[in-house]
């Protein structure tokens, strides 16, 4: 273990290091409270602290107070132990009221000291234990948390994280007058696939599709899985315009993978998307948000699948974009 012996006077100071440093442990020595206060901060790795009573500028039960205090910011438990003369039951008390472990009195008794080390080893050793096994729940309970809010299947956020989402960006458009897009994409006749391919073959195309959506909005942005074969992203900050571009961008890569898909009308498997927006200016609730979105997503649909359209402006943009591309 690294002791800290905290003693003003040089002989006792000296007599208490040789016996610690023959048990086997490390000694660090300070003259004064103040200078152990300053060496306990600098040290994260003190263990034990054995620290007179009686001390200029800051005492043993001030000491100990500030340890105490100070504890919750590190790892471990350092064991305190006042080394006095002070024999008293109400020293005593007042030292364990300040956060001390244990006593030793004046003049030093080897034996007692072994004694006081054994225990302190013992109790440091069982709280290491314990912050390591600590660390490891608190990082078991955060992944616990992120796959709650994950879709297992595509990697996506899920209900439950759209549901927290939505309500930090409706708090973000009413204080800070923050806008966003929403774009809610669907894979055309995907359950003609299903009923062809089987479901492992669907559960396919939705990762990939998923994959696609990755790569083709920015980092900011948000996706979910909405439903079966239904997925929202959000887009902070960015325009309609914008957001159809990206749009576009998906159903352009999706597309592109060319997965066979003989009950769809182009041959492959396809996307449409509806998109919306919830500006500052407008009194829209973020339910209103969804709702315009898939009302677009329905227009894109009627209009032939593999579309992007927006609900505002009430017309299928897909094909605008591939003859401006």
């Amino acid at each position: 273990m690294r002791v800290l012996i905290v003693e003003d006077d040089a002989v006792s100071r000296m007599i208490l290091r040789r016996a610690v440093e023959r048990f086997g442990h490390e000694c660090l020595t300070a003259t004064d409270g103040i200078e152990a206060w300053e060496m306990y901060q600098e040290s994260p790795d003190v263990d034990v602290v054995i620290s007179d009573w009686m001390m200029p500028g800051l005492d043993g039960p001030a000491l100990c107070e500030k340890i105490r205090n100070h504890a919750g910011h590190r790892d471990g438990y350092p064991f305190f132990i006042f080394l006095t003369a002070l024999r008293d039951k109400a020293h005593r008390l007042e030292g364990m009221q300040a956060g001390a472990d244990d006593y030793l009195s004046k003049p030093l008794d080897r034996d007692e000291l072994e004694v006081r080390l054994i225990a302190a080893a013992r109790v440091t050793s069982l709280h290491r234990q314990l912050s390591s096994q600590k660390k490891e729940l608190e990082k078991l309970n955060f992944e616990l948390f992120k796959q709650a809010r994950r879709d297992p299947l595509t990697r996506l956020g899920n209900r439950l994280r759209l549901r927290e989402d939505l309500e930090t960006l409706r708090a973000q458009v009413e204080r800070y007058g923050h806008s966003y897009s929403a774009v809610l994409c669907d894979v055309d006749s995907f359950k003609l696939y299903n009923d062809r391919y089987g479901h492992l073959k669907g559960d396919e195309v939705l990762q990939k599709v998923a994959e696609a959506i990755l790569q083709s909005f920015r980092t900011g942005d948000t996706s979910y899985r909405y439903g079966g074969e239904e997925f929202l992203i959000i887009l902070p900050e960015q325009s309609l315009e914008s957001a159809a571009l990206a749009a576009e961008r998906l159903r352009r890569a999706v597309e592109e993978l060319a997965i066979p898909h003989e009950d769809s009308k182009s041959g492959i498997v396809t996307v449409s998307c509806g998109l919306a927006e919830l500006s500052p200016d407008e009194k829209k609730t973020v339910e209103e948000l969804l709702k315009e979105a898939d009302e677009a997503l329905y227009q894109a649909k009627e209009g032939g699948k593999n579309k992007v359209a927006v609900s505002s402006r009430e017309r299928a943009v897909g094909t605008e974009l591939e003859a401006e591309a």
